[in-house]
């Protein structure tokens, strides 16, 4: 088995994003779009030297992110963010308003899908796969994603209970390098993109 070099990347601003709103499909804002050209033009970002493969989510803020960082993204659905069911769209004051006992469940019990969408556990059950299979395939893969799927993967990278996602902060653009060497994955933190 070779060992894999995996960079997970969040994605830049969305107006959603900026807006505290469960999923969609925005675009980058230009906020958004600015920060990740300016990313990929600190000379930290080198793609083509470090990078065998990128994937993205299929959201366009995902794909616009890789693209804005000179890469040309292959759509991995398993990088989706998480089904926020009826409550896609709707801001989390909104949700807060309307369904206070919901969205406590929510936020307190990673099995609980009171939108009628995915749990958090079956967020990471799903990213969980993916991220298994990557292992040992040798490849240095940069994956574009939202800021949940990488709390998730984190998570699930280091054997951490599953609740512990919550204690995590992906901000926008948020680089996560993670190297496996065949038996486990290893978180890596540098001062380097």
């Amino acid at each position: 088995m070779s060992a894999t070099s995996l960079r997970l990347v969040a994605h830049g601003h969305t107006a959603a994003l900026r807006r505290a709103r469960f999923g969609g499909d925005d675009g980058l804002d230009e906020g958004g779009r600015r920060a990740a050209l300016a990313l990929s033009g600190l000379g930290r970002w080198a793609p083509s030297s470090d990078t065998d493969a990128c994937l993205s989510s299929p959201a366009a803020a995902a794909v616009q992110t890789a693209y804005a960082l000179g890469l040309a993204p292959a759509v991995e659905t398993a990088l989706v963010d998480c089904d926020f069911g009826d409550w896609t769209g709707r801001s989390l004051e909104e949700v807060a308003a309307a369904q206070p006992d919901a969205l406590h469940e929510w936020m307190s019990t990673p099995d609980a899908a009171p939108h009628g969408g995915e749990s958090v556990a079956d967020l990471r059950e799903r990213v969980g796969r993916w991220l298994d299979e990557q292992r040992g395939v040798g490849r240095r893969i940069t994956a574009v994603t939202h800021p949940l799927v990488i709390r998730v993967a984190v998570v699930h990278a280091l054997g951490l209970p599953l609740a512990t996602y919550r204690q995590l902060d992906v901000e926008p653009l948020a680089i996560v390098r993670l190297t496996d060497h065949g038996r486990r994955w290893q978180l890596r933190l540098t001062s380097r993109r």
